[in-house]
């Protein structure tokens, strides 16, 4: 790990969220628990949401239904008309039991623990609890019924679905040493997808217990159950969509017009300096996918370029190689956005968009850095650095420099 990466952060995170379990253990060792039967009805869906949770790509919520259960567990103040009297310790504690009984079949499976996953839940849930557990407890939200006390809920959970999101955008941060603004956003956006079904979900959940006991959380589990089940179905669409469009960026090695690798190269390189530039996920999905395919209007060639390097071509057949790209990628049926990325890498720097920035300079250092020995990157990003005065980007250069020097990236590890 970089030593510019803010590793405190992660340190911090960790260890307020292990005192925090801890406390909580060990007060609820020590007082007992209340009202089991609600705690153990609690435990039981966390338990199952976690053993149900995603472990193949990455999703912004990995166990919704385990988010969901802890959040309304959090927030419960009756059951069936009855006042509750668990208060943030017991809530914390329940959680952090039934999240690691869940995590147990993953890793019999032979998955690896996620502390980050941990962490998280552990102190979203704490900052709920606390938000709301010692107020009820003491009859603040007596006078709130109704409609006002679903909307105090849903402002709660509002508030906790931020400090989830700051907590997710620090522990990226710390682990990868990507801008934080950028990070926050993303997690940002993506709380109206799941993360809006998850905090609705967990409003509701504690509201009908209130109301109707303990039988509510079967039936009002089901609709996040199927979200879920949406949710993953989608993201294997997805993958699946990945890997046909990296089986079609193989075609050029395969053909003999590029060096292996170099796709996975350009694309891995390139989604780096987006990050760091600060694109969004689905700018930086789009950038994937057109850097992926930059080279496949090489396709088109009669005779191979030495090495695919298509850097040093003349303007003209360079913008000719990218429009036949661009017209291929049309025909593949990949989203419009990566066939302009594609087609517009020969277009003057400044009037290319900045995907297309992005893919032009990093194909050319991975062109210019390849079989040069020890040397050949830093020769390579000085020569990039001459020739910002028209055919690259100086601020997508500079960002190129900051990846290579932050993640201490080689030819190997990119590819």
């Amino acid at each position: 790990m970089s030593s510019s990466r803010p590793t405190w952060i992660l340190v911090l995170i960790h260890a307020s969220a292990a005192l925090l379990a801890a406390v909580s253990l060990a007060a609820t060792l020590w007082n007992g628990l209340e009202e089991r039967p609600v705690a153990l009805a609690f435990g039981l869906l966390i338990t199952v949401g976690e053993f149900t949770r995603w472990t193949g790509a990455h999703v912004r919520e990995a166990a919704p239904l385990g988010a969901a259960g802890a959040l309304s567990y959090a927030l419960l103040g009756e059951d069936a008309g009855q006042p509750t009297h668990h208060g943030v310790f017991q809530v914390v504690a329940i959680v952090l039991a039934a999240a690691l009984l869940g995590g147990v079949p993953h890793i019999a499976r032979g998955r690896s623990p996620e502390p980050d996953h941990l962490a998280r839940r552990v102190l979203t849930v704490g900052f709920a609890a606390i938000c709301f557990q010692p107020l009820y407890n003491r009859g603040a939200f007596e006078e709130w019924s109704g409609a006002a006390y679903a909307l105090l809920l849903l402002a709660l959970l509002a508030l906790t679905a931020l400090c989830d999101a700051v907590l997710a955008a620090a522990l990226a941060h710390s682990r990868t040493g990507w801008p934080f603004g950028p990070l926050l956003r993303d997690e940002m956006r993506a709380l109206l997808g799941i993360g809006s079904a998850v905090c609705a979900t967990g409003a509701v959940m504690a509201l009908a217990v209130a109301v109707v006991g303990l039988w509510a959380l079967p039936v009002f589990c089901l609709p996040l159950l199927l979200t879920q089940l949406s949710f993953r179905r989608y993201a294997a669409v997805r993958a699946t969509y990945r890997q046909t469009i990296a089986s079609l960026a193989r075609a050029t090695e395969v053909a003999g017009y590029t060096p292996a690798g170099h796709a996975r190269r350009v694309a891995a390189l390139s989604v780096a300096v987006g990050r760091d530039l600060g694109l969004s996920g689905a700018e930086l999905t789009v950038l994937e996918y057109a850097a992926l395919m930059h080279d496949i209007g090489q396709l088109s060639l009669v005779d191979p370029v030495p090495s695919g390097a298509t850097a040093g071509l003349p303007a003209a057949e360079q913008r000719r190689i990218a429009l036949l790209g661009g017209a291929v990628v049309r025909q593949t049926g990949v989203d419009g956005s990566v066939a302009v990325v594609v087609e517009r890498q020969a277009d003057p720097c400044r009037e290319q968009p900045v995907a297309a920035r992005i893919v032009r300079t990093v194909n050319a250092y991975d062109e210019k850095a390849q079989g040069t020995g020890p040397g050949g990157p830093l020769t390579a990003l000085e020569e990039l650095r001459l020739g910002t005065a028209g055919d690259y980007d100086p601020d997508v250069v500079e960002a190129l420099a900051r990846v290579l020097s932050r993640d201490c990236l080689t030819l190997g590890r990119v590819g």
